[in-house]
C-alpha cells in the first residue's frame, strides 16, 4: 500500500512524500491514520536531526516518519495479533517503548525512529516493537482527535503519579498528590496546562481542594477561565484561582496568602524559566512537592533551590517526562468516559501543512495543532474559521458547527471536515 508522510532527512529536513509501505509481517499490524497532533517534542527532533537521541544517525538515507501523537483504524492484523487486535478498531499509541531490541534500544520511539510509522502520514506499518510492549492501545470513544489528545494527557497523569509525600518519622514515599490538599500549576495555561486542569478537576479518585493556576499573559488566563470555569470547578468540589503574576509585586506573597498561608503540597512548573521554578519552590508547604515538568531545550539549564527547606521542612522535587503505557491507558479511559480534550486545540491543518508548522511551531500562537493526515488544508486557527468563511463555504460551516461549543473543536465539526475537506 502506498502512503503519504511527512519524513526527516536531517536537520530541518522534512519533505512530504509518497512511497510504499512493506508488506506487513505476521507480527505486525497495517493501519490508517486518522489525526495526529503537532508536539514540540518533534520540533526538537527537527531542529536537532541525528544530533536527538532518538533519531538514527544514518536518517539521511533511511528517512523517519515524524508524529507521536496520533490516532487512527486498524486495517489489517498479521497473524501473532489476531487474537488481540482486528481491523476497524480505533487506536492510539503510546511511543516511549523502553524496549531495548528496538533499532536505538530504549530510545526507540515511532515518530522518531522508525521509517514506516509515524504520525504524519496517511498509512503506517505498525512494528513488533510497539505491540510486544503493549504500547497500541485500543480506543472505544467517539471521534478521533480525543485519541490524539491522548498521548499529551498521559504526561499529565503520569506527573501527577509521580508526586510523592512522607509522614513525620516515616521515610516511605507516599506517591501520588495530597487528597483533599493544595496544588499550583505555574505558568499553567498552555497546551498541556489546560490539559492539566482538566484533569485535575475531572478526577474521580482524588483531587485538591485548592488549585491555583499561574500565567502572565491575560488573554491566555481569560481562555483558560472561559473554557474551564471557576464554577464548574466548585461544582466538582474545587476551588479554582486564576492568577496574573505579572501584575502582582510579590507573586510569592500573594500565592502564600491565597493557600492561607500554608504555601501548596503540590506545585507544577510548566514552563522551562528559572524564576518560576524559584517562585514553585518558595511556594511549597511543609513536605511539598516540586514537579518540574517542562522539559528546557539547554541541557545546562538550572535554577536556585532552598536547600534549608529541603532538609527542615522536607520539601521535596522530582519531574517527568512523558507517561508510560499505564498512562497512556488512563488517559484513554478518561476520554472514553467523556473528558473532552478540544480545549487543547487551537488550529486545525492537512498533512501539507505538517512540515511547516513543525519548523516553525515556537512561532506560532496558541495550543494544539491537529493535523488530519488525509486532507490538504492550510493551518488555521479556529478563531479565524467565521473571517475564512466570508469567501469560504467550508470554513463558514465549520464556524457554525464550532460555535456551539463556544469556539472550540467537536466532534460534529470533525465529523464534517472529515467527509467534505479536499484529499491530500
Amino acid at each position: 500500500m502506498k502512503t503519504k508522510a511527512v519524513r526527516l532527512y536531517g536537520k530541518e529536513d522534512l519533505r512530504l512524500e509518497e512511497f510504499e509501505l512493506p508488506q506487513i509481517k505476521e507480527d505486525e499490524i497495517l493501519a490508517k491514520v486518522v489525526s495526529d497532533s503537532i508536539c514540540m517534542s518533534s520540533y526538537k527532533a527537527a531542529k536537532q536531526g541525528p544530533k536527538h537521541k532518538r533519531i538514527p544517525d544514518n536518517v539521511n538515507e533511511n528517512p523517519v516518519i515524524i508524529g507521536h501523537e496520533m490516532a487512527g483504524e486498524i486495517l489489517e492484523v498479521g497473524a501473532k495479533w489476531q487474537h488481540k487486535f482486528k481491523p476497524g478498531q480505533k487506536y492510539s499509541i503510546q511511543t516511549a517503548l523502553y524496549y531495548e531490541d528496538g533499532p536505538l534500544g530504549v530510545l526507540s520511539a515511532p515518530g522518531y525512529t522508525y521509517p514506516n510509522i509515524g504520525g504524519d502520514a496517511t498509512y503506517v506499518v505498525i512494528p513488533r516493537d510497539v505491540l510486544v510492549q503493549d504500547c497500541l492501545l485500543t480506543y472505544d470513544g467517539p471521534g478521533f482527535y480525543p485519541a490524539s489528545m491522548a498521548e499529551p494527557l498521559s504526561c499529565v497523569i503520569g506527573a501527577m503519579h509521580a508526586n510523592y509525600h512522607t509522614k513525620p518519622g516515616s521515610y516511605m514515599h507516599q506517591m501520588e498528590i495530597v487528597d483533599g490538599g493544595k496544588m499550583a500549576i505555574l505558568a499553567g495555561v498552555g497546551p498541556m496546562g489546560l490539559a492539566a486542569i482538566n484533569y485535575v478537576v475531572n478526577r474521580k479518585d482524588r483531587k485538591p481542594s485548592l488549585l491555583v493556576v499561574t500565567d502572565i499573559d491575560d488573554v491566555r488566563l481569560q481562555r483558560a477561565a472561559d473554557i474551564f470555569t471557576v464554577e464548574w470547578a466548585k461544582e466538582n468540589g474545587i476551588e479554582l484561582v486564576y492568577l496574573n503574576t505579572a501584575g502582582v509585586e510579590n507573586p510569592v506573597e500573594k500565592l502564600k496568602e491565597i493557600s492561607g498561608g500554608t504555601g501548596y503540597n503540590d506545585v507544577f512548573a510548566f514552563a522551562p524559566v528559572a524564576p518560576v521554578i524559584e517562585q514553585a519552590d518558595a511556594i511549597l508547604a511543609f513536605d511539598g512537592c516540586l514537579n518540574f515538568f517542562a522539559g528546557p531545550t539547554n541541557p545546562d539549564f538550572s535554577a536556585k533551590l532552598n536547600f534549608y527547606n529541603v532538609h527542615y521542612a522536607a520539601t521535596h522535587i522530582t519531574g517527568t517526562s512523558g507517561g508510560n503505557k499505564d498512562d497512556m491507558a488512563e488517559a484513554l479511559d478518561c476520554l472514553s468516559k467523556g473528558l473532552d480534550p478540544a480545549g487543547l486545540i487551537t488550529h486545525i491543518g492537512g498533512l501539507n501543512a505538517v512540515a511547516e508548522t513543525t519548523l516553525n511551531l515556537p512561532n506560532i500562537p496558541g495550543g494544539k495543532k491537529l493535523i488530519y493526515t488525509h486532507k490538504k488544508l492550510p493551518l488555521t486557527a479556529i478563531d479565524d474559521f467565521a473571517e475564512k468563511g466570508k469567501n469560504d463555504p467550508f470554513y463558514a460551516d465549520l464556524a457554525n458547527l464550532v460555535s456551539k461549543t463556544k469556539g472550540l473543536w467537536n466532534l460534529e465539526a470533525e465529523k464534517y471536515l472529515l467527509e467534505n475537506a479536499p484529499e491530500i
